[in-house]
């Protein structure tokens, strides 16, 4: 496979590959597996509390209220551990980051099941939460950075589907241990979240180093060793190293193993300034075009419906414990597999098409529950018994259409587009932004159903669903095939973002027919 750089009036386009593609690398591919299966630990926790949280009221005894903030808090508790992952990952490099994430989210886990009342189930929440943090920062940033461009969506949708993953494998803890007590029955189900952060952090042993971190620590040596096995070709390796030289600042005549890079070269100092303070327009237009996609992808009310489905199938009338369990694992089963739609056909079709495609599925999915919802609150599940099952299918549609495109794309978006030296901190706002978005919709979902009736609250949800389209038409162009280092030529026209692609794609085609 070949790659040609566009130049146009001095300023270097987008890099784009040509030529036949080239078989899957199968290091890169394993090595970014290991790195994504730190987000089965969110998506464990994410699917087990909403089972557990059943037992544990009932057992302690604690008011909606403290289930809103047990249940949310988790994702408030994330932002801290996102941002101490940004900051640690540029310091001590991604694999020792991959190591926090499951070492703290096995204590907090630990704390979780040994909890003898509210208080103690907190701290667990707490500890946790900054594990949580740590793995949806790094998972994405490793993959993207080990991924040669020609498979980038590809590897970086992992992430997203281990998350699923960890749900499905939460909510069947739930039904397994539901059936114990009801003291020790929820007390395993948080406590058996232990068990993958021990076999995570073994992983890491086998992982090799980012190749961009090595270089920003003067490692050149090393990081080319990286690369030579997790690239396509020796071409492409060569020029992915000769690219993240220069967005390093190291000259690219310097061959040496090991070299001197200026402080402040390393991720440390002036990226702050540079992200947000006094950021270039490609650089602005990244920020909003990441945080906005973050935002959204929560706000349009995914995780009320994953972590409350025992209570959305309750109003839809479903009154057995164990019925809303089975119900709830069939949500489970189809974010799993519907994952794989984008995990095949991120880096065929593009993110834009499965974005679209998604959010309008999800449109139409959250408008046929609040539908549903609305009929049955009014006249009663037993006058419109048919109602109750459109009810449970609008759930599954929901869940399969957000898999399909918004949940892993989100991640691979936001983790490919920012520029090197500020892409462990630019991932760590969008992860923040992710988890503070997700945190306020599950701590205050019971109160906003009370408030404007379940009905309500997912016509609220389709309403910003639908924004959330727009945003996504409007502002977000095309990435695939880009490699990470030229990333900023998309970006800076905001919503004429269109005419740069045309003008890129006329130039390459130039440039092409003149080769």
């Amino acid at each position: 496979m070949a790659e040609q750089m566009v130049v146009s009036g001095g300023y270097p386009m987008a890099k784009t590959f040509v030529g036949k593609k080239p078989k899957r690398n199968m290091y890169a591919l394993l090595i970014s597996i290991m790195a994504s299966m730190t987000s089965v630990l969110l998506g464990y926790d994410t699917g087990v509390m909403s089972g557990a949280t059943i037992y544990i009221k009932k057992d302690l005894k604690i008011s909606d209220v403290q289930i809103e903030i047990l249940v949310g808090t988790i994702n408030i508790y994330s932002l801290l551990g996102s941002a101490m992952a940004g900051r640690t990952s540029d310091w001590l490099g991604r694999r020792i980051t991959i190591i926090f994430a499951s070492v703290i989210f096995f204590v907090g886990a630990i704390v979780m099941g040994f909890a003898s009342n509210y208080a103690i189930l907190m701290l667990g929440r707490f500890v946790a939460g900054l594990g949580v943090g740590y793995a949806l920062m790094i998972a994405p940033v490793y993959a993207a950075e080990v991924a040669p461009a020609s498979s980038r969506g590809f590897l970086t949708s992992f992430p997203e589907v281990f998350i699923n993953f960890g749900v499905l494998l939460g909510y069947l803890s739930n039904y397994a241990f539901a059936k114990f007590s009801l003291k020790l029955g929820w007390r395993l189900m948080l406590g058996v979240g232990a068990v993958p952060s021990i076999f995570l952090g073994l992983a890491v042993f086998v992982m090799p180093e980012s190749p961009r971190w090595l270089v920003m620590q003067g490692r050149l040596g090393d990081a080319k060793k990286v690369l030579d096995r997790t690239s396509d070709s020796p071409e492409e390796a060569q020029l992915r190293l000769a690219d993240i030289k220069e967005a390093a600042g190291i000259p690219e005549h310097c061959h040496d193993d090991v070299v001197k890079v200026q402080k402040g070269d390393n991720g440390g100092g002036g990226v702050w300034r540079d992200l947000l303070v006094h950021p270039t327009r490609p650089v602005l237009h990244i920020l909003i075009a990441a945080i906005g996609l973050q935002f959204l992808q929560q706000a349009s009310g995914i995780d009320a419906v994953v972590m409350y489905s025992p209570r959305i199938y309750e109003k839809a009338g479903i009154t057995s414990d164990s019925k809303k369990l089975l119900a709830t694992i069939a949500v489970g089963v189809c974010k799993t597999m519907f994952i794989l739609v984008t995990t095949f056909f991120v880096d065929k079709v593009g993110r834009r098409v499965l974005l679209l495609t998604s959010c309008g599925g999800l449109v139409a999915s959250l408008f046929t529950l609040a539908t549903g919802l609305t009929v049955i609150e009014q006249y009663g599940a037993d006058k419109f018994k048919w109602l109750v099952g459109v009810c449970v299918g609008a759930t599954y549609t929901a869940v399969a259409f957000f898999s399909m495109g918004m949940g892993p794309i989100a991640w691979v978006y936001s983790s490919e587009i920012f520029p090197l030296k500020l892409r462990a901190q630019g991932c760590g706002l969008g992860v923040a932004m992710n988890r503070f978005t997700s945190g306020v919709i599950l701590m205050t979902f019971i109160s906003l159903y009370k408030a404007i009736t379940i009905g309500g609250a997912f016509y609220l949800f389709t309403g910003i669903a639908v924004v959330t389209w727009i945003f996504f038409y409007t502002l977000l162009p095309e990435t695939r095939g880009r490699t990470l280092e030229d990333m900023e030529v998309l970006f800076g026209t905001f919503f004429r973002w269109r005419t740069t692609m045309r003008d890129l794609k006329k130039k390459e085609l130039n440039t092409n027919d003149a080769a």
